[in-house]
């Protein structure tokens, strides 16, 4: 852990190395705080923490410096498997621009083990570590105005599934049936820092 910044009356922000550390302080945190937080919000590099009262920021902070200087914790990731139609709009570009046929494009992609490092951009939408490097292209030059739901798709290191449709400027893929958000459920979405995913060609 680098820093501890405020951020607000009852929150902090908790610098750290990488997103495998934010996972780590951040399963530390909801074993060992859960009844002095709200909400722990872990990004490729940071931990939000928010206390449920201000009162019980001082606390916390103690909770923080004593979780980041413990090891990784324990328990299981969570994993989720998507099933994937793979007949995506820029299938055959990726390909093309990677010297990769079709098949083995969709064969790198699905073999892949990916982790959520963090949610973004819109409710439900994952950023996933662990696409392989032959497959890092940059984003579209001009985002399409409007990307179906469960587009599965590809950006410099990651991949993503859209929850919702939505403007983009990801390589398409394929897409799935799969419902990554559910503002009914609870929680709702499967996919959560940290959790595993898994690409299933069908």
């Amino acid at each position: 852990m680098s820093r501890v910044l405020p951020s607000g009356e009852r929150s902090v922000l908790v610098e750290v190395d990488d997103a495998a550390a934010a996972h780590t302080l951040a399963g530390h945190l909801r074993e060992r705080a859960e009844d002095q937080v709200e909400e722990i919000v872990p990004g490729a590099r940071t931990v939000l923490v928010v206390a449920r009262e201000p009162r019980l920021l001082p606390g916390l902070l103690e909770v923080v410096a004593a979780a980041g200087a413990c090891g990784p914790a324990a328990r299981e990731p969570t994993e989720v498997s998507i099933a994937v139609e793979y007949d995506g709009d820029d299938l055959a570009t990726v390909a093309r621009l990677t010297g990769l046929s079709v098949e083995e494009v969709v064969r790198r992609h699905s073999q892949a083990r990916y982790v959520v490092e963090f949610l973004g951009f819109a409710p439900g939408f994952a950023y996933l570590a662990g696409l392989d490097p032959v497959l890092h292209l940059p984003r579209l030059d001009s985002p399409r105005p409007s990307v179906p739901a469960g587009s599965v798709a590809i950006a410099g290191p990651h991949a993503a599934v859209y929850p919702r449709s939505s403007p983009g400027g990801w390589r398409l893929l394929g897409r799935t049936d799969a419902v990554l958000f559910d503002v009914d459920a609870d929680p709702p979405t499967p996919l959560a820092a940290g959790t595993v995913v898994r690409f299933e060609p069908r």
